[in-house]
């Protein structure tokens, strides 16, 4: 007895010069990448309400759009350089995506060498969101390499024009498969915001008894105005509304 006790303080006790408390360790722990998941998970979040809202502006028309494209890289001036304000927001969310990422495999990867063996039962609470997460978020990953190829960088677009939001928006949604695509990527996008907000909620100790069923609703409201929101924009250039 005295042996195994020696035994479980000398693994517990850290090495020396390191602190069970430092970046790494909360790194490497589960409930360190839990939490770097929820907090880049809710700086997206914060993105996808923003660009979300800017495009929508579509439907005041060319004039609006192209307006508000332009007005994002003059942010800052004269302090900072032209577009730099844009370039440092696609910086944040770029590494908002990869620490998102890299904490969801790591922790996915850690969790099947815990069960290697699968479940025999499902269990019976478990969502339509939360079985497809890890698949919607690869999803959503490849989606965002073909959003930024057709509308950001133009190299897929049939039709682009630089510096001419509005009218690449048009020539892209005019084709059937980007419309297709944008419309499952977005739908996707809903199951991953739902489930995400609640799992950030919990991760951050936000929820409790009194608040889950607000928490639920709001995650809900959220996934339903985003997905809508973004889905009009293609749907209105399929049918016409927009062209």
């Amino acid at each position: 007895m005295a042996s195994a006790t020696r035994t479980n303080r000398a693994t517990r006790t850290p090495a020396p010069g390191r602190h069970p408390s430092s970046p790494a360790s909360l790194w490497h722990s589960s409930v360190g990448k839990k939490a770097v998941m929820a907090v880049s998970g809710l700086v997206m979040l914060a993105y996808l309400v923003a660009h979300m809202l800017g495009n929508l502006k579509v439907f005041f028309g060319p004039d609006d759009i192209n307006g508000y494209a332009h007005w994002l890289r003059t942010i800052g001036e004269p302090f900072l350089q032209h577009g730099w304000f844009l370039w440092l927001a696609r910086l944040v969310l770029l590494a908002a995506v990869l620490a998102h990422g890299t904490a969801a495999y790591q922790l996915s990867r850690r969790d099947l060498r815990a069960r290697p063996v699968k479940y025999v039962h499902r269990r019976p609470r478990a969502t339509y969101a939360t079985r497809t997460m890890r698949w919607g978020g690869v999803i959503l990953g490849l989606f965002v390499v073909w959003h930024v190829l057709d509308l950001t960088t133009l190299t897929v677009n049939p039709a682009a024009e630089e510096g001419h939001p509005y009218q690449n928006i048009v020539a892209s949604f005019s084709t059937w498969y980007s419309g297709a695509v944008y419309c499952l990527a977005m739908l996707a996008l809903g199951l991953h915001v739902r489930h995400g907000f609640w799992s950030a909620a919990q991760t951050l100790g936000v929820n409790n008894p009194r608040r889950d069923r607000a928490l639920k609703l709001g995650a809900n409201a959220l996934a339903l105005l985003l997905t809508a929101g973004f889905l009009s924009v293609p749907v209105a250039v399929m049918t016409g509304l927009v062209r």
